[in-house]
This record gives C-alpha cells, structure tokens and sequence, in this order.
C-alpha cells in the first residue's frame, strides 16, 4: 500500500467518521474533501471538481424541481385523498395500496418527499381506524425506499452507477431497467409487512402518538371556537334573489347572521372553489359555504325566503374543504388601528378578503354573533377565507400579527388548478427518457421549463426545491471514487473481493458486494455509497471476465435497501418520531428483511443481465 492511497483511505475513514457524528453537515464534510484532495496533490482541480459538471447531478436537481411541481399542483396530495377513500377501514387494504401507491409516486418524485406527504395521511388514518400510526409509518418508509428500486431517475444511486458504466464506455440501464426487480421486491414488501406490523404497535397509544406528533389542526380549532353544527352548504337554485348581486350588496351577515365563507361554481366542466369577495357576484348554481353564526335563525325560512337548496356537507365545518379554505388566529398588537371597532366596523371581508369566525377573550370563546363586538387588546380572532389571503395577512404586520396556521396549510396546493399541465410535463419527459433519443437531464430540464411555462411553479419555489446538501454531498463524494482509481485502492479492494470469493463464482460475488454496499450505507448516505461502490463492482467484473451489469445492477438495488436503521436513510428518520419508533425496532424488522432483499436481488438479477 502506497502512502496515497494511505492518505485516501484515512481521509475516507474520516469523512465516514463525521458522517455518523453529524458533527458537521454532510455536505460541508463533502467540500472539505475536495478542498483536501487538491491540496494534498492527490487530484488536480479539474479531476476534484469534476462532479460539478456531471449530467447526473443536473438530472437529480431537475427531478427535484419536476417532484415540486407535482406537490404543488396537488398531484401528490389528490393522490393521496384517494388512497383513504378506496381502503375504507380496512388496515391490510390501507397496507397494501400504501405501499404501492408510495413506491410508484417515488419512481418518478424524491422518496423523502414522498413520504413527508404520506406522514400527516397516515397519522389521520390511524386515528380514524383506532390503530397505533407505528403499524403504518414503517411500511410508509419501506415503500418509499423500494421506489428507488423502480425506475432509473427514481434515486441518485441509480443515477451514479448508470454514470459510472457510462464512464466506462458501456451503454446504460434503461429507464425501466430496473423495474422487473423492484416489483418483485415491492410484492415481497408487502406482504412482509403484512405479517410484520403485529410486531409494530398496538391500537393504544394511537391518539397519545397523534397528540405528541401534529400540531394544532382544523379539527382543534372548531372545536376551541366551537364551531361545531354551523356550517351550511346551499345552492342557488333558479330565480333566487341573490342572483346577480355582490356579497356586499346582499349583507347576509346582518340579516340572517350567514357569513359565506367560500363558493363552489363550476367551470370547465369541474367544480372549483372561489373566494368569497364583498364584490363578487353570486350565479344561479353556485354552492355557497355558509357560517350561520346565530343560531336563532330558522334555516328552513332562510333558505325559502332566498331559493337555497341544503346540499350534502362532509367532515365538520369545512375541514373536508381545508386544502382550498385556509384559518388562521390573528392576535391585535397594542398599536392596531382596529383596537375599538366592532368586527363590522373592521370590514375584514372588505379590507382582507377574510371573514372573522370566532372570538377568544382571556381564555374563553365569545358565542352568538360577532359582528357589534368591539376588539380589545388581547383578543384571538379566527379568520377563515382563501389561504393566498392568509399568506397576505402575515405581512400585514401593523395592525396584527398572524399566531397560529393550522397543520392543514402543509397540504395546500397553490398551483392546484394547473394539475393537468403537471401531469403533461411528467408523462412527457418519461417519453422523451424512454425514447433514448434526448439525453435524460435535458428530458429533465424540458419539462421543468414547461411546469415553469404552465405556472405549475415559480423560480422561487424552483429553486427551493432542490435539495442542495444532496447535490453537494454528491459532487463532494465523487473524488473518492477517482483518487481510489487513481491511487490503486479500486485494484486492492478488488483483489481482497477476489480472494475471498473469486473461486466461488459470480454469484456468491454479487452477495459479497452487496453485503459490502448495505455496511457502507450504515454509515454514510446510499448515494456516497453508489459513488464508492459503483467503480469496485464494475472492476470486479472485469476482473472475473464477466458481464459489469448484474454487478452494477446489484449496487444500485443494495444502495436503495437501506432498512435497517433509522439513520441509514433521510426516510427513515422522517417516519421515526410519528411512528414511535425505537432504534431496536428497525433493526429488528429491517435486517431480515435486507436479507431477503439480497436473497432475492442475487436469484433475479442474473436472469435479467446474464454473466
């Protein structure tokens, strides 16, 4: 061993070594290798520097932006919507279409992502079912790792080992190259946690885990403010007389204590929600949503006297509706120019395109109707309306400071109406990847310019979405791979690989790799692992006379299998606090179950890429 490579190998232990104290962020660790590197003389800048014009990390930060896009047109959240209603009650169902709804979101959006929008679902759903979130938070992670198993651009590992068998002068996976495997596991997934969850929670605790997990919710407001049994939902039916006059004009409120908080009004062949303006103008078949905040008024007068039709209103006071209908408690500061004014004299609707709904004075909720209550100091109102109207208010600042928003406005999609367009973009550039005539990143970066043409999202939000910790970390990790190449780590590591296992033939080689790839990814994260791993497979095979594919194949599918400890992936730390999970409890399910992975992967692989 020379002292490079010495010098590579301790530089490695290092990074490794604050990888697991998270002493410094990952990437930050990452840019002090490159730094290193150069001024040790092991790399020039141009190999140190080299990942930083890689076409894989251009494709990663597209994907990125292409997943963002699909949250905030709502793709993912109606999703998501429908997964409840199909499973019903039923756990298994809920398991299974989990599971495999995750994994194939995940093949095409970033896996954490995924399942950061799958978090608050689940914690509904076990609330609603009486079971403990911990027997679906871990199928929730484990099916958002397998979807790195699906397609090529589901996972920067993926990406890494097609780039390294492009470096080599070998043509690439294909885009559903690896599918056929990640099936087969997904299945597999499935029904092992099918059996395993019994190990994962019991039914009580379920409401304790919700508790400690969410924050404040619209269910928690309606009933602080004791909403509750208010709202309406009633349509105007033909010859009505609020046809053809504004809110402002008609004054609802004072008459018939009806504050309208939104209205449903079809257009382009669907139902969309609007903001219920002073000045808009109410049309025959709008379904208007209704606080009756006085509960004197005799409804069945209110709406004969006014045409209205009663329509079917689901969940409590509009919180079916919270993805379109945003709350928020607003507090007056001392200075506010409201301090005084009863709530009709602060003309919210008017003045912010919101309507005041609920009144907390020292601790205690006002009752009946608050429009001639005057606000004093200390005051909590709850205001309800359109969410780009609460996102306004917080910047309004002289009046007022926004306290609360609940846990809801984490789903709020402002691009929602753009949905079709964003599912346009995603199939089209799945097209362009499949037809191997447009290089992937620039596939990648067509539809990106396309959600961006479409309003699915702004540059804001674009460059939000990209994760840049992950970027770097995989620019930082590249040089690892070249200074081990160029040091001759590749050749000693290969040759400890052939040793051990070069006369027991390729496929007891495939399980040494993996069991190698799976420790590394222990410590540091799967994608620096791909990047480390990907060139000792590919040697390995050459080596042994054999075909790199299988090889190369079976480092991508070991680097996505991170089961077996909730640091081993940012996914599994996400599912960690709501599931109630102990470190034990994944390595208890997660060890057999990367066994079974290996089993697998080491059987399928050299049917598909033969030696």
């Amino acid at each position: 061993m020379n002292s490079e490579l010495l010098w590579v190998l301790i530089l490695l232990l290092i990074a490794i070594v604050l990888f697991t104290t998270n002493k410094l962020r990952m990437d930050v660790v990452a840019l002090l290798v490159i730094i290193a590197f150069v001024l040790s003389g092991t790399l020039t800048l141009q190999e140190a520097t080299a990942g930083f014009s890689d076409p894989n990390v251009i494709l990663i930060a597209a994907l990125f932006v292409i997943g963002e896009g699909l949250v905030r047109t709502g793709v993912a959240y109606q999703v998501g919507d429908w997964l409840v209603k199909v499973a019903g009650s039923s756990e298994t169902k809920m398991l299974a279409l989990l599971m495999f709804t995750v994994a194939g979101l995940g093949a095409f959006m970033s896996s954490t992502g995924v399942v950061a929008i799958f978090i608050p679902v689940v914690l509904s759903v076990a609330v609603r079912m009486k079971i403990s979130p911990g027997r679906l938070m871990m199928p929730l992670s484990f099916a958002g790792l397998i979807s790195g198993m699906m397609t090529l651009v589901a996972t920067p590992p993926n990406m890494v080992v097609n780039s390294e068998l492009v470096r080599e002068g070998l043509v690439g996976f294909s885009f559903f190259g690896v599918t056929p495997i990640g099936l087969i596991i997904l299945l597999m997934g499935v029904g092992y946690m099918l059996i395993a969850r019994r190990w994962l929670g019991k039914s009580s605790g379920a409401k304790n885990a919700k508790s400690a997990w969410q924050r404040r919710t619209f269910r928690d407001l309606i009933r602080d403010y004791k909403l509750a049994g208010r709202a309406r939902r009633l349509a105007v039916r033909s010859g009505s007389p609020l046809i053809g006059r504004s809110l402002d004009e008609l004054h609802l409120r004072a008459r018939y204590g009806a504050n309208v908080i939104g209205i449903e009004r079809w257009k382009r062949f669907r139902r969309v929600m609007i903001s219920a303006f002073g000045s808009t103008e109410l049309r025959e078949g709008d379904v208007l949503l209704i606080d009756m905040s006085d509960c004197e008024i005799d409804l069945r007068q209110f709406c004969s006297e006014q045409l209205l039709e009663p329509m079917i209103l689901r969940g409590e006071y509009f919180s079916e509706q919270a993805r379109n209908v945003g709350m928020a408690e607003v507090s007056l500061i001392p200075d506010s120019a409201l301090l005084g004014k009863c709530v009709r004299d602060a003309a919210f609707r008017s003045r912010y395109d919101l309507n005041v709904i609920g009144i907390r004075r020292n601790g205690k909720t006002l009752e009946g109707k608050l429009v001639d209550e005057p606000l004093i100091l200390g005051d909590i109102l709850l205001v309800i309306g359109d969410w780009k109207a609460i996102r306004q208010l917080q910047a309004k600042t002289h009046d007022f400071i926004v306290l609360n928003l609940p846990a809801e406005v984490d789903e709020v999609a402002p691009a929602i109406t753009q949905a079709p367009h964003a599912l346009f973009c995603l199939a089209l550039m799945v097209a362009m990847m499949l037809t191997d005539e447009i290089p992937n990143p620039i596939a990648a970066l067509i539809a990106c310019l396309l959600m961006g043409r479409f309003r699915c999202i702004n540059t804001e939000s674009a460059y939000k979405a990209i994760h840049w910790p992950s970027i770097i970390l995989i620019v930082g990790m590249m040089p690892f791979a070249q200074a081990l190449q160029k040091t001759g780590g590749v050749d000693l590591i290969v040759q400890g690989l052939m040793d051990i296992a070069g006369d027991a033939g390729p496929r007891i080689m495939l399980v040494c790799l993996f069991v190698l790839c799976a420790s590394i990814g222990l410590f540091i994260s799967n994608t620096a692992t791909a990047v480390l791993m990907a060139p000792i497979a590919i040697a390995a095979a050459h080596k042994m006379g054999v075909s790199p594919y299988p090889f190369a194949m079976i480092i991508a599918i070991a680097a996505s299998a991170a089961f077996m400890t909730p640091v081993s992936s940012p996914v599994n730390t996400l599912v960690l606090g709501p599931g109630n999970y102990k470190f034990g409890d994944f390595v208890r399910i997660g060890v057999p179950f990367t066994l079974l992975v290996m089993i697998v992967s080491v059987v399928v692989v050299p049917w598909l890429y033969e030696f």
